[in-house]
């Protein structure tokens, strides 16, 4: 793995523009007009993709998922007739009408274990194929493969240099804050972890406010986390609108084992801020052309647990954005969700790999051809240069 440290000048600009949006630059006084940038989005723990863009067209939909199912009139945003977005991320229905944000919807990798957290997300970042582990990550693979040097400056936003831009072309990484507030997934995790740990478990306890008391903790304060993700995403924009074209970063918190209705929304609250902040680090005219690729390492189980929750699942969607993207709609074949059309009775059947998205992405924001893409990129991959996804 080869990475450096970012420049003075680079940390200068992008913390400048984290904290008010700048005039925007005419053509001939910007350096970086008209040129494309691609922004990954990792959304670990699971994005339950039915929860957010709820197909209640869907026959017996509001059946299928007793407490979560939402219907235009039970709070619902609709889109389109068919799917409608969950009320917790209303903030993005402008950009959506806008034709700035999509949804893909029964997407997946090629994972389709369920079991475990860090191989599928491993596999999403390598860009593998079932049998076909990589070392590195697909979007480092991907800046070799550039033909104009100027677009292979790349940065991930993230305490460590995460597994996808991970590789042998040199990337750089920084972090905005070192201690932001874990997710409730995290927190439910470790006390599921170290639940046998009688001294771990009073000290958890100790550590977390009372519940219902309004009160937060060193570990778990939403606020914070909120507008850490936020300042995160805006910095990651500052990056992009000056020296860098790619970038990475990641939002936790979609783990949803218990409780989903809470965890979620507040999950979703976040992701809708961190896509705002974006556009607003980078700027109208970066932000004309970019995409944004916002993507997850599976879905949830269709079905609710006793707990409130889901299990993990397969399919599950991804979310588009930017002025590069076609945006506006619900793409994706959809699969339906009788017991036959389920997968393994169980999950929502994908569709769509997501590394067709990623590849048209890097196809044509920034060249790289159909022959470097299938066999060095995502190698194995059936794609042929058609997309739905972008503009133009």
């Amino acid at each position: 793995m080869s990475f450096t440290r970012i420049t003075r000048r680079g940390f200068l600009s992008a913390s400048a523009a984290s904290v008010m949006l700048w005039p925007l630059a005419s053509r001939g006084q910007s350096a970086t007009g008209g040129e494309s940038r691609l922004v990954v989005i990792l959304l670990r723990g699971g994005l339950d993709g039915l929860q957010l863009v709820q197909p209640y067209g869907e026959a017996g939909w509001s059946g299928l998922r007793a407490g979560l199912a939402l219907t235009p009139e039970t709070g619902l945003l609709d889109l389109d007739g068919f799917y409608g977005l969950d009320p917790s991320a209303a903030s993005l229905l402008p950009l959506y009408r806008a034709g700035e944000l999509g949804f893909v919807h029964a997407t997946a990798g090629p994972y389709r274990n369920r079991a475990d957290h860090f191989s599928a997300q491993n596999m999403l970042e390598s860009g593998s194929g079932e049998g076909r582990l990589q070392r590195t990550g697909w979007l480092n693979r991907a800046l070799a493969l550039i033909p104009r040097s100027a677009g292979r400056r790349a940065i991930d936003v993230n305490a460590s240099m995460e597994l996808i831009l991970s590789g042998a072309t040199t990337t750089d990484s920084w972090t905005t804050q070192a201690d932001t507030s874990l997710a409730p997934d995290e927190v439910d995790m470790l006390a599921r972890l170290y639940s046998e740990d009688d001294g771990f478990s009073r000290t958890l306890a100790a550590a977390m406010p009372a519940a219902g008391s309004g009160n937060h903790s060193a570990i778990f304060d939403p606020q914070r986390r909120a507008a850490g993700i936020a300042d995160m995403a805006r910095l990651t924009g500052g990056l992009l609108r000056e020296n860098y074209r790619i970038a990475s970063f990641s939002i936790g918190g979609w783990d949803s084992h218990r409780d989903q209705k809470q965890l979620f929304a507040r999950a979703s609250a976040d992701l809708s801020r961190a896509f705002l902040a974006l556009k607003e680090g980078l700027g109208e005219e970066a932000w004309r052309n970019t995409s944004v690729l916002a993507v997850t390492e599976f879905g949830r189980a269709l079905r609710l647990n006793d707990h409130g929750g889901t299990e993990h699942g397969t399919g599950s969607l991804a979310i588009i954005a930017g002025g590069a993207v076609a945006g506006g709609s619900v793409m994706g074949e959809w699969p339906g969700l009788s017991h036959d059309a389920l997968l393994d009775g169980q999950d929502l059947a994908p569709t769509t790999d997501v590394r067709e998205i990623a590849a048209a992405m890097l196809y044509q924001q920034f060249d790289i051809s159909i022959g470097n893409i299938v066999s060095k990129v995502f190698p194995g991959l059936d794609f042929d240069g058609n997309s739905i996804y972008l503009r133009g």
